[in-house]
């Protein structure tokens, strides 16, 4: 029966001890046996936090940075359709000035038969931006 006692005390020891020491509150504060004081560990919790934080960061800059280069790529692609539609300008542009000269010529030169050939160009050009603004 003593060691019954024995064994029974330096169990209940033991679990004290175990309590202790996860519960920051043994011997020397603990610090020295494994458990870590309320400051260490509210610097683990704001470390944790921090790195949280950061994660949390790092994946909104890089979508972010998916982004404007999706921005960047959309951008060139108008830009050389931009480019594209202004050749196209120059080139009607160039084409009208072009007509305007050979009427020019066609009035200068007169007649009813130049003046039919106006009036039907007239009607072409009409008919025809009817034709693209439709």
């Amino acid at each position: 029966m003593h060691q019954r006692r024995g064994n029974s005390r330096s169990r209940s020891n033991g679990e004290d001890m175990y309590n202790n020491l996860e519960s920051g509150r043994g011997r020397g504060g603990g610090a020295g046996r494994g458990g870590m004081s309320s400051h260490e560990t509210n610097a683990n919790i704001m470390e944790n936090q921090n790195n949280d934080r950061i994660n949390e960061l790092s994946d909104q800059v890089a979508r972010l940075k998916g982004l404007t280069i999706d921005i960047g790529n959309e951008v060139r692609e108008q830009n050389s359709l931009l480019d594209n539609m202004g050749e196209g300008f120059s080139n009607v542009g160039d084409m009208l000035t072009g007509s305007l000269a050979r009427i020019g010529t066609m009035l200068e030169s007169g007649g009813a038969k130049h003046m039919c050939y106006l009036v039907a160009f007239v009607v072409f050009v009409m008919v025809f931006l009817y034709w693209l603004v439709r």
